[in-house]
This record gives structure tokens, C-alpha cells and sequence, in this order.
């Protein structure tokens, strides 16, 4: 006789999103520490050049690029929401309905280019305050960190944009999934430096390409056309501390 698993049983992918939060949450934890104790530190930091020595935020920075730079160059262990987009990945629904595709794609860039609308406006707001001198890199710094945490708090527990605009099922069905780096150093665009722009513009890479994969094959990118991503196909599970809210 069959059992159905345990749900206290975590797939992989949870335990991996579990650990990373926990690691974000710690790397947002320290900063804000800094940030309220030595907020003069974090401006230094911000402002030194690898002459003057490196710093724990040049640390940070190469973290970071190497995490974009996996999801430009594919690997092995990947989540079913970010692995849609490739190929071998795709399973594809026998005889599923090109027209129904087609209005899942205008519904969802519709609601994709809305996203991209208030995540700029509002992001507009910190560079105004910025140019006006109202708050400083430290300030945008603190914001990109905490959007750093946001990402997988939106993954895991609760994601404003999939419930309010995108509407889809889950994460492994979210059309932006991978706009994820992109508004995480939208505010490093406002630092005229090398280490803030060079975050941002490979952020922006990230996101051109997922978009080209998108446009080419949106047909991955849909439960009614690619069996993967389908609820009975999905090892990931990640869904689960949304559903317990």
C-alpha cells in the first residue's frame, strides 16, 4: 500500500532555500548592526578602491557576482522555477493549445511590464532622495541588503507581487522569477562607482536573458504547455510555508 510522504518531510530544494535564507538573513543581520552602530564604516567602505585595501564589502561584491554569474552559466543543482528556461528541463503537453499560450503570454507581460513600472517608481523615490543628499550610499547599501533577504522571504513565505499582480500558482510558475538580481541591485544603479555598476549592469544581463529565453520559448514558461512545471511534477515544494499562512 502507498503512503504519501510526510509534510514535515523538506525536499532538497526547500532545505537549500531554508540554508540561504538563513545565510541572508545573517549577512542583512550584520550590516544592519553596522549600519546602526558605525554607519560612518559602511561609507568608507562604500568609497574605498582596492588600492586602499580590501573590505569585507569587496567580499560581498564577489559573492555576489558569482551568484549571477550562476544563473548566466548554467548548473547541475537548480530550482524548477529557475531551470524552466532551459530545455532538457522542458516536457512538453500533448497537443496543448497555441491560442490559450498566446494569452497566457499577453497576460503575462502585461502584468510583467506593470511589476517593472512600480519597481522602478519606486526605486525612483531612494534616487531622488540620493541625488538630493537626503540619505547616502550606506542608505542604498542597507536597501539592497535588505532586498538581498526579500528574495527568498518572497520565495518562501510570501511574495507581494506573485499575490497582488502576476497571480501565478507558485514560484516554479513565476514568469519573473529570475528578475530577482535585477531588483536586488536596482539601487546600486544610484553609486557612481565601479563596484555598484558593475553589480547592476550584470544584474541587468541576467534579466536580458531571461527575457530572450522567454521570448523564444515561452512555451517552458507555462503549466499548460510544459508538463515540468506542473503541481503533480514538482519536486521543489517550495510552495509549502506559503500554503501554512
Amino acid at each position: 500500500m502507498k503512503t504519501n510522504k510526510s509534510p514535515l518531510v523538506k525536499t532538497l530544494m526547500q532545505r537549500h532555500y531554508l540554508i540561504n535564507f538563513c545565510f541572508r538573513l545573517s549577512i542583512f543581520l550584520l550590516i544592519l548592526l553596522i549600519y546602526l552602530i558605525r554607519k560612518d564604516i559602511l561609507v568608507d567602505m562604500m568609497t574605498r578602491k582596492f588600492t586602499f585595501g580590501i573590505t569585507p564589502l569587496h567580499v560581498l561584491w564577489l559573492g555576489f557576482m558569482i551568484m549571477m554569474i550562476g544563473h548566466i552559466r548554467p548548473k547541475e543543482i537548480i530550482s524548477m522555477a529557475w531551470g524552466k528556461s532551459q530545455e532538457k528541463n522542458f516536457h512538453e503537453v500533448p497537443n496543448y493549445s497555441a491560442l490559450n499560450l498566446l494569452k497566457f503570454v499577453q497576460d503575462q507581460n502585461y502584468k510583467a511590464w506593470l511589476v517593472l513600472l512600480i519597481w522602478l517608481c519606486f526605486n525612483a523615490i531612494f534616487g531622488f532622495l540620493y541625488v538630493m543628499e537626503l540619505i547616502d550610499s550606506a542608505d542604498l547599501l542597507m536597501l539592497t541588503v535588505f532586498y538581498f533577504l526579500s528574495d527568498y522571504i518572497c520565495i518562501l513565505f510570501f511574495c507581494p507581487f506573485q499575490t497582488y499582480i502576476m497571480k501565478n500558482r507558485c514560484c516554479v510558475n513565476c514568469r519573473i522569477f529570475d528578475w530577482g538580481h535585477f531588483m536586488m541591485f536596482t539601487p546600486m544603479l544610484f553609486i557612481r562607482n565601479f563596484f555598484s555598476w558593475s553589480l547592476f549592469f550584470t544584474s541587468l544581463i541576467v534579466l536580458i536573458r531571461w527575457e530572450l529565453i522567454y521570448a523564444k520559448y515561452p512555451e517552458r514558461f507555462w503549466f499548460g504547455s510544459n508538463k515540468t512545471i506542473q503541481c503533480a511534477n514538482c519536486k521543489d515544494k517550495t510552495c509549502r510555508y506559503k500554503r501554512l499562512n
